[in-house]
C-alpha cells in the first residue's frame, strides 16, 4: 500500500503576514515560487496513483512547480471558510476577541457565500477526500498527493489519525513543506512531517 503525501502551497503575502486566507486567491510571492520549486526532490522518483489539488491558484501553482503532473482540482481541498475573519490576522481578533481560538471559537458569517466553516464541517470534507485516497491506494498502484492550505491539512491529518477535526490544532504545518502519512502494523501514523529540502 502506498503513502499519503501532504503538500502545503508556498508563501504568499498573507501567508507571511499572518492573514486569514480561505477564499482570496492569492498568488504566490516570488519566494513563494522559489519554495515551490525546491519541493522537486521531495516528490519526484515516486508514482501517483491519485494527485488533487485545491483550486485556488497557490495550490495549482505549487503543484506545478513542484513538478507534479496529471494533478486534478478537488473543492474539497480548498481552505477552511474563515467567514468575518478572512484578511484578518490572529492578533487583530485579539484585539476584540482576546483568547479567541478558531479550533474552539470558529467564525463569524462573512460576505455572502462566505458563511465560515466550524472543524466539524471541515472534518466531513477531509472525511471525503479521504475516502478517495483510501480507493485510490486500495489498488496498490501508487502513492497519492494532496496540494492544499495549511488548517485544511492539518484537520484532515487530524481525521486520518482517527482524531476529532478540532485536534488539528495539534500539527504546525508551515509553507512549502511535505508531510508524509503512512502505516504501522496496519494504523495510520505520520512518517514525516513538515520537510523542507
Amino acid at each position: 500500500m502506498g503513502d499519503l503525501l501532504l503538500v502545503r502551497h508556498g508563501e504568499t503575502e498573507w501567508s507571511r503576514s499572518g492573514q486569514h486566507t480561505s477564499w482570496t486567491d492569492l498568488p504566490l510571492t516570488e519566494h513563494g515560487e522559489e519554495q515551490a520549486k525546491s519541493l522537486a526532490p521531495l516528490l519526484t522518483g515516486r508514482t501517483y496513483a491519485l494527485a488533487l489539488a485545491s483550486p485556488l491558484g497557490r495550490a495549482i501553482r505549487t503543484a506545478e512547480l513542484a513538478g507534479l503532473t496529471g494533478v486534478v482540482p478537488d473543492p474539497d481541498l480548498h481552505e477552511w471558510d474563515y467567514g468575518g475573519y478572512e484578511g484578518i490576522t490572529t492578533v487583530d481578533i485579539h484585539r476584540t476577541r482576546p483568547g479567541w481560538d478558531l479550533w474552539t471559537d470558529g467564525v463569524p458569517p462573512g460576505p455572502e457565500g462566505h458563511p465560515g466553516e466550524s472543524p466539524q464541517e471541515i472534518g466531513a470534507r477531509a472525511d471525503r477526500v479521504l475516502a478517495r485516497v483510501d480507493a485510490a491506494l486500495a489498488e496498490d498502484s501508487g502513492d497519492v498527493v494532496l496540494v492544499a492550505h495549511a488548517h485544511f491539512l492539518r484537520v484532515l491529518t487530524a481525521r486520518r489519525l482517527g482524531l476529532a477535526p478540532a485536534e488539528g490544532r495539534l500539527f504546525q504545518l508551515a509553507t512549502a513543506t511535505v508531510s508524509l502519512l503512512s502505516t504501522e502494523h496496519g494504523r495510520p501514523v505520520i512518517a514525516e512531517w513538515n520537510r523542507r529540502p
